[in-house]
């Protein structure tokens, strides 16, 4: 199942791009999910539930954040990080928090340098694995965090990082299981996906 961990829109409040129109792409686009990780707030992509509503038939429509630990980004999924007062928290802080609640830590372009974690990620025990393909990077930057998945012995995710609907779906996550919203975190924990990039052209985004 193709599932785009990491999208934002105009809730992210750094672009302008309406989470239906973002939602209508990726169905055009043949993803059987998407997951909404607007910067800093969990709750920013509330709205999610009733696109969810409105789409049911025809995509799943997951939530997260991609959060910002002292040091750098990750997307968490599975907890409501709003509640949990961890802003700009260091990445070990959130990683036991978040396991402790049963969500996840997967560190975001971790070596693209600009809100990054770069190396901090081989240090760091109880992430569940590592954004390998991001659609806003530079090839290297990508085969340099597959590269160290693979050292550290995570899987690797996709996402497309989108900031505009045209966006979504150029990098995505690819489960070899059956993806539903009661076993979503149990499969991002199980690690049996690969991140997948689609594109010809690697670019450059400093989100």
């Amino acid at each position: 199942m193709k599932i785009d961990l990491h999208i934002h829109s105009a809730n992210s409040g750094d672009n302008f791009t309406d989470p239906e129109e973002v939602v209508t792409q990726a169905v055009e686009r043949g993803l059987d999910g998407i997951a909404f990780t607007e910067h800093y707030s969990y709750e920013a992509s509330e709205g999610a539930e009733a696109l969810q509503e409105k789409y049911r038939n025809s995509i799943m429509i997951f939530r997260g954040v991609e959060f910002s630990a002292a040091e750098g980004h990750c997307l968490v999924f599975g907890v409501n990080t709003d509640r949990l007062s961890l802003k700009y928290a260091p990445l070990a802080d959130l990683v036991q928090i978040v396991n402790e609640n049963g969500g996840v830590v997967i560190p975001s372009h971790p070596f693209r340098g600009v809100n990054s974690l770069g190396n901090l990620i081989t240090t760091v025990a109880g992430l569940c694995a590592i954004e390998g393909y991001n659609g806003c990077n530079m090839h290297p930057h990508n085969k340099k965090a597959v590269e160290t998945a693979q050292a550290l012995n995570l899987p690797f995710t996709g996402g497309s990082d989108a900031h505009a609907a045209e966006e979504v779906g150029a990098c995505y996550t690819d489960f070899f299981d059956v993806v539903t919203h009661d076993n979503f975190i149990h499969l991002l924990k199980k690690g049996a996906y690969r991140g997948i990039d689609t594109r010809k052209v690697s670019r450059m985004c400093l989100f």
